[in-house]
């Protein structure tokens, strides 16, 4: 397709040749060209779709890279990236060596700051914006009637947070706005609003307080006065806030609406307004530009906007993978004839409705994920029973063992990735008290295409060591609904972590089927194959790449003359200690695979027992190095890692017997 101007847009300095009538077409133009690109190289659609309008107006007002764009949750950054000198390389998003899946500093120095999870744009862009005060102060002589404010008026680089798709809804937002109140900083963040206002935004007269709020004239002269003011010492700290909130108080009066939390915050607001008119989007970015003092404009967009089926099912169009461009039918990848397994996610959604189903207590909790961990099958059946807490991790967390500690069995499910930032609240709330609370930790392992930000390849490593916590991963969809079931009746908290995709289908191919009981009990491994050179200790699904690659190499007589036992330990903690005192006494070589760091994980934990009770075996180590994985298909990545068929039966050649 022929593109009049963003063919023509190498960089923001290209955009700025543009007269203001011009740029709703480049608008136009860059909605089609992520449409068109997305329905062939899958991505986030809807959120990239409803944030077009104010990328440009952002790029035409602010002189970018200088001044620093942080954008919250790279999903609204696609225009950010074509408008950015990367239109070229944009097919490669998210793909294998390809361009970041989110805004990174080492892609692009148009990229300010790295943003994969959410909810951090304020406090990141405050660091910065205040950094360039500092930095400021340092290289100007010392004055004795010189301010700390005058620093921070003549700063010459602009710093714009962008917040939204739900970001405000976690604790980092709103920690980071209340410390921009504190600071003396000209932080502008945006609020892109995709569901609804924070004050209603009704009638003519909301938007004749924009253009009164935002005039260059009344806010010149109130900031000259206010400037003289202080200068002749009539102002201290204490009256300027006083200012502010009578100023805040008259604009509630005038407007008859109630203040909102960033007015409470002495944060100046301007809005809401039309976040897909760019022309007006220009206009008031270069009249709030240059106002001294933290100010949040608030605009009201659309996620999908401009494609009717995104904009008619926004939860799907997230991300809807490939998808024909005019009817807006999604592709489906068939399974060629054959049962396709069901993905982990529906197996955790329709055990736990079961589950909840006999046991009234048991409530689900999710952070802004009922569909994609499938929480949603028993949101439809049993609503009262299921919270959706917004992007607040730490919050479900302790929500969960709030919960707990009333009576109810909570079954949490978090992303790995995401659980990350509730750690504290997972030791301090859940962990000390020894509560009951059931952490379901979807996406584990390698995810994919979204890369580093999302990879789930620290959990077993980092609940390992705190103390009542029990660990355990299943190999196979049974494995995950027994498991599910069992830790109903457990005590403490239990984390069950499975990855993304598709579940395992057992098979004669995956080792000795007489040696699976197919039973999961409590800290028991299972045996899935007899040998007698090697050891192979597994958990978690990795265990079904690795029963093949044995069968590949034992089937290479030439090659190799030696038999691998298998074990699948299930278990992190606590440890079949009955099959490793089996392993320490029979064998000299010891394998483990794991589909997560490595330091800290299963392998850190059998090489300790193994010290602790006297066995001396030498322990092999697969799994993940000390580093991010970069973005690429779950095939490439494995591959990659050598933590595939392929690449495990290359380590398994190479263990030495003797």
């Amino acid at each position: 397709m022929e593109y009049q101007y963003i063919n023509k847009i190498d960089s923001p300095a290209d955009l700025k040749k543009l007269k203001v009538e011009e740029l709703p077409a480049v608008c136009a133009e860059l909605r089609d060209f992520i449409i068109e690109a997305l329905s062939k190289n899958p991505g986030h659609l809807a959120s990239s779709l409803g944030a077009i309008e104010l990328t440009v107006a952002l790029h035409y007002v602010f002189d970018t890279p200088e001044d620093k764009l942080v954008w919250d949750v790279g999903h609204q950054a696609y225009a950010h990236k074509i408008l950015t000198g990367r239109r070229d390389r944009f097919h490669t998003n998210r793909q294998f060596k390809g361009l970041s899946p989110f805004t990174n500093p080492a892609e692009s120095e148009y990229d300010a700051f790295i943003a994969g999870h959410a909810s951090n744009s304020i406090s990141a862009a405050l660091g910065i914006d205040i950094a360039d005060r500092l930095r400021l102060t340092e290289h100007r002589p010392a004055s004795p009637d010189r301010t700390q404010t005058d620093s921070a008026e003549s700063q010459k680089t602009h710093v714009v947070a962008i917040i939204g798709d739900g970001a405000m809804t976690g604790g980092l937002a709103f920690e980071g706005l209340n410390n921009t109140s504190m600071d003396k900083n000209n932080l502008l963040i945006v609020l892109n609003d995709n569901h609804m206002a924070i004050d209603p935004l009704k009638g003519g007269f909301t938007q004749y307080l924009v253009d009164l709020t935002t005039s260059e004239t009344y806010n010149k002269w109130r900031w000259r006065l206010y400037q003289v003011a202080e200068r002749l010492h009539l102002v201290d700290e204490r009256k300027r806030r006083a200012m502010l909130r009578r100023n805040n108080s008259l604009k509630a009066v005038l407007s008859k609406q109630p203040s909102n939390i960033f007015t409470g915050l002495n944060i100046r607001y301007f809005g809401p307004t039309d976040g897909h008119d760019v022309e007006g989007l220009v206009r008031i970015l270069r009249e709030i530009k240059n106002h001294r003092g933290p100010k949040v404009l608030h605009i009201i967009t659309k996620k999908g906007k401009g494609y009717a089926p995104a904009e008619n099912d926004q939860t799907v169009w997230h991300a809807p993978g490939e998808f024909d461009v005019a009817s807006g039918e999604r592709l489906q990848v068939t399974g060629d004839g054959l049962r396709v397994p069901p993905l982990w996610q529906e197996v955790f959604g329709e055990t736990l409705l079961e589950i909840a189903k006999k046991n009234e207590k048991v409530v689900g909790i999710t952070p802004a994920m009922p569909s994609g961990c499938s929480m949603s099958i028993m949101q439809k059946e049993l609503p009262d029973r299921v919270f959706d807490v917004g992007i607040a991790e730490g919050h479900a967390v302790t929500f969960s063992a709030g919960l707990a500690k009333a009576g109810m069995v909570p079954y949490c499910n978090i992303y790995s990735t995401f659980l990350q930032r509730a750690y504290d609240n997972i030791v301090h709330d859940v962990a000390l008290q020894n509560l009951h609370v059931v952490l379901c930790i979807d996406r584990a392992g390698i995810v994919g295409n979204d890369g580093a930000t999302h990879h789930g390849l620290l959990d077993l490593a980092y609940l390992r060591p705190i103390p009542n916590m029990q660990i355990c991963a299943p190999r196979t969809a049974e494995d995950l609904r027994e498991m599910l079931t069992l830790a109903e009746k457990m005590e403490g908290p239990v984390a069950i972590r499975y990855p993304r995709g598709r579940t395992a289908v057992l098979s004669d191919a995956n080792g000795d089927a007489s040696l699976n009981d197919g039973m999961v009990k409590y800290g028991k491994g299972i045996k899935l194959r007899d040998g007698e050179d090697v050891a192979v200790l597994t958990i978690g699904a990795i265990g079904n790449p690795m029963s093949e690659a044995i069968e590949e190499v034992e089937s290479q007589k030439s090659k190799v003359e030696r038999r691998f036992a298998h074990y699948d330990m299930r278990w992190l903690k606590p440890m079949d200690e009955e099959i490793l005192h089996e392993v320490g006494r029979k064998y000299k070589t010891i394998v483990t695979a794991e589909d997560g760091i490595i330091a800290g994980g299963l392998g850190s934990a059998v090489l300790e027992w193994m010290s602790d009770h006297g066995y001396n075996p030498r322990v092999i180590r697969l799994g993940v190095n000390d580093q991010f994985v970069e973005h690429g298909s779950t095939k490439e990545l494995y591959h990659l890692l050598k933590l595939d068929k392929e690449g495990l039966c290359e380590s398994l050649l190479q263990v030495p017997v003797k």
